[in-house]
């Protein structure tokens, strides 16, 4: 069964997407559980391999309550990865230092659709850890998101294996290999769906879509590959019995954002760091948004981490409003300036 938000609305990032202005946003970073922490650090060091860190209850858990504990963030987000879809359907997925995520071959497409509505039985370990978070949690302040990595993110790390970055390998592949690409993406979703009604299930509050690599696509294929792809998971997951609200990111990929939200059904979009301000305002009138202080300006510091604050503040705090970067934090990022910046967000 779903376990749905509190129905007083207490927890202030649950108020913000019901369309609650509030004098004081709820906060929470991107990333806000890693390696800008020492706490973080010593708990990894404990697990050479970062996918079965991630799979770790014990372990995920108490990296997603660290900085709950030492920041008090209004929302406490699932540590995991986006990856672990990959590894549901039967993929070889590793971390390698200095290189990144490393996929294996692709099994056969048969074999994988054959495993797509287990992924949340797979994945039972992220939910055990959901529903250690949620205990810990105080559920009027403190939210717990859940998520997942966008279809399109997730098969670019698929079908590339240790190129993911190299997005124009991806883009030919589209081109050459529609038939198949639209096989593939049809089987990512439906493993999504599963993986976020299991989530639901174990506790998580809100989910959240990370379209990572949303950017940089031509007519029509951000249609074809991010948002037909993001309303038929959204569709499937309420299908599925979630009722949770969603947030959608669609990273770089401001120019389309009326667009994705004209036909994309969620209750709430995350915003990039390019993101102009009145842009942002525009937005606001239709949903509730959350985003987009640089991370840059948060390694920073200082007088231009201020004004960074103090503009967004300005510019969307009139609305419904979640305070957040627009990509993750850094792992060099000082524990000061988060200090400093949660502090001047909240006065």
């Amino acid at each position: 069964m779903t376990i749905e938000p509190s129905p007083t609305l207490k927890a202030p990032l649950l108020k913000a997407l019901n369309g609650q202005t509030q004098a004081i946003p709820p906060v929470w970073f991107m990333r806000q559980a890693g390696r800008y922490l020492p706490e973080y650090k010593a708990l990894r060091a404990t697990t050479p391999d970062f996918i079965s860190f991630c799979l770790n209850p014990e372990k995920a858990a108490e990296a997603t309550l660290q900085p709950i504990r030492r920041f008090g963030f209004d929302a406490a987000i699932l540590f995991s990865d986006i990856l672990v879809i990959p590894q549901a359907l039967g993929q070889n997925v590793a971390f390698e230092a200095g290189e990144g995520p490393v996929l294996g071959e692709l099994p056969a497409l048969e074999a994988m659709r054959d495993l797509a509505g287990q992924a949340g039985i797979h994945l039972k370990n992220v939910g055990e850890t959901l529903m250690r978070v949620r205990s810990a949690l105080d559920a009027d302040k403190t939210t717990l998101i859940g998520f997942c990595g966008g279809p399109w993110t997730v098969m670019t790390y698929m079908l590339n294996g240790r190129k993911a970055q190299d997005r124009t390998l991806i883009r030919a592949f589209v081109y050459d290999n529609p038939v198949y690409v639209a096989q593939l993406m049809d089987i990512v979703i439906e493993a999504s769906a599963h993986y976020l009604k299991m989530q639901a299930d174990s506790g998580a509050q809100v989910l959240k879509i990370f379209e990572s690599w949303a950017e940089g696509l031509p007519d029509p294929y951000f249609n074809e590959l991010i948002i037909e792809p993001h309303k038929k998971l959204i569709a499937r997951v309420r299908e599925l019995g979630v009722t949770l609200p969603i947030i959608g990111f669609p990273r770089g990929s401001e120019v389309r954002l009326f667009d994705y939200l004209a036909a994309v059904n969620v209750e709430a979009l995350a915003l990039g760091t390019a993101t102009p301000l009145k842009l942002g305002r525009d937005l606001q009138k239709l949903k509730p948004i959350q985003g987009a202080l640089d991370p840059v300006v948060l390694r920073s510091g200082g007088q231009a981490l201020d004004a960074a604050i103090d503009r967004l503040l300005e510019a969307w705090g009139q609305g419904p409003y979640i305070f957040n970067l627009g990509h993750g934090i850094f792992l060099d990022t000082p524990i000061a300036h988060v200090e400093n910046a949660l502090k001047r967000i909240r006065g």
